[in-house]
């Protein structure tokens, strides 16, 4: 098995207590963007002084800087179902939690796709509980092809990345024909022994077929996977360790990584409370491991979703975090209960501003917001993607068409304020854009757009 319990147990051992010396060795050789060893992160991941860990912000902020310009991309989780025969302790919708379950008809995904259209979001990722009688993956695929046929006015859903449970190889074709974008799976702990006390009596409790669902997902034809671990759930060092391992495991084996890592803390729930968790991180260590995992994978997608304060989710983007959810409901039907005043989640959120709140927030920071999905419509995907990543050339069509979105957005669903805000950065950044050639198709284009033309991106 790629995830070698005891190597990780000896390194963690080796790097306590490391010297000023030997963080700044690792912080010089991680300038230099040819990666770090698994004992260079755990020196990191053990790093306790106060001007080390701005020395490890500060060059996780300069390397967010350098490969993602100011660009933030912004999405939505949409979830269809919370039937799940699964017992997951940390779960809202656990099996023995006594709730009336649902699941969504195609006329209720169209109704929960037309809302978050209103918001403005082009992007989504849908979410489904584990049950192979109630919502089997025939479902999921149905849901996959109302979303994509359901349009209003100025709205459309231009990508939809899944978040369902492990499954075999013949499921994932059926997921990769369908236009997918990123398959996403959380492996929740990396810790054998303790993915197994949080999963019992479980079809999710088989910790390698879990494990090993991204082999069958990139077997399958989609080379596009994002992972992540429910940070709580086990010691925050062992995870970070586990993450880098099992993206050493898919990049030696077929060539690309991941292409996000989402950093979800754990939260209360319906039936579950934090009482019992000896790992949970407090806003230091967090800050810690967002910044290192930047470092150690420059050129992965981090994500931070609303389980975070809106200051918390400020701070993060200073130190590494790429993309953002906006206006999210984590319950099935969530958005249309939330019109209704009725909204039931699956668990807690921290963030209830709407998304233009965000934008301008983001604006302000000086970030531009992004709802471009054009890597995936022009096969920039898997080793494609991470090839002009690494080169640096994926700048040269990201941040135009991040303008380009920005104001799209700006003009089919923004205010006033929100439009003379992203104007200010819009003209700025279009005269910042190096190449004389990209930079003349971008003022085209947003004159397109400002006429009424819409989806031409780069």
């Amino acid at each position: 098995m790629f995830i070698n319990h005891d190597f990780i147990y000896k390194i963690l051992e080796e790097t306590k207590n490391p010297t000023n010396e030997e963080i700044k060795e690792v912080l010089e050789k991680a300038k230099k963007r040819d990666g770090l060893s698994y004992k260079d992160i755990a020196i990191l991941l053990q790093a306790e002084d106060k001007n080390d860990l701005e020395e490890i912000y500060k060059l996780a902020g300069e390397i967010k800087k350098d490969i993602y310009g100011k660009r933030v991309v912004v999405f939505a989780p949409l979830y269809v179902s919370d039937y799940c025969v699964n017992n997951c302790v940390y779960c809202g919708y656990k099996r023995d939690n006594k709730f009336t379950r649902r699941k969504l008809t195609m006329e209720e995904v169209a109704e929960e796709v037309r809302i978050l259209e209103k918001m403005g979001h082009k992007r989504l990722a849908l979410e489904l509980g584990e049950d192979p009688v109630n919502a089997p993956i025939d479902y999921a695929l149905e849901c996959l092809d109302t979303i994509y046929k359901t349009q209003n006015a100025n709205g459309e859903i231009r990508r939809v990345n899944v978040n369902i449970a492990a499954t075999t190889v013949e499921n994932y074709k059926k997921l990769n024909e369908k236009g997918i974008g990123t398959y996403i799976l959380f492996q929740e702990t990396y810790h054998e022994d303790s993915y197994n006390k949080m999963h019992p009596k479980s079809l999710k409790g088989d910790y390698e077929y879990h494990l090993t669902a991204f082999d069958r997902a990139m077997e399958a034809g989609i080379d596009d996977v994002g992972a992540g671990v429910l940070f709580g759930l086990a010691d925050p060092r062992f995870e970070v360790l586990g993450l880098m391992m099992h993206n050493a495991h898919l990049e030696e084996k077929y060539g690309v990584g991941f292409h996000t890592i989402s950093v979800p803390r754990l939260q209360p729930a319906n039936g579950v409370t934090l009482e019992n968790y000896p790992y949970l991180l407090d806003d230091k260590m967090f800050k810690k491991v967002v910044a290192i995992l930047r470092i150690a994978v420059p050129f992965t997608g981090l994500i931070l979703s609303t389980r975070e304060t809106p200051k918390m989710r400020r701070e993060l983007l200073k130190y590494g975090v790429s993309q953002i959810s906006a206006g999210s409901s984590t319950g099935v039907g969530g958005y249309k209960q939330r019109e209704e005043g009725e909204e039931i989640k699956q668990f807690k959120t921290n963030d209830e501003r709407s998304p233009i709140e965000i934008l301008k927030e983001l604006l302000d920071d000086g970030y531009i917001p992004s709802y471009c999905t054009a890597c995936y419509r022009k096969g920039r995907t898997g080793d494609r993607f991470m090839s002009l990543a690494k080169s640096g050339n994926i700048k040269y069509v990201c941040e135009p068409n991040a303008i380009m979105t920005l104001l799209e957005f700006t003009l089919d669903y923004g205010d006033k304020e929100l439009y003379d805000k992203a104007q200010e950065i819009i003209n700025t950044e279009v005269e910042n854009i190096p190449r004389e050639d990209i930079k003349n198709m971008t003022k085209a284009s947003l004159e397109k757009m400002k006429n009424g033309e819409r989806d031409f991106y780069l």
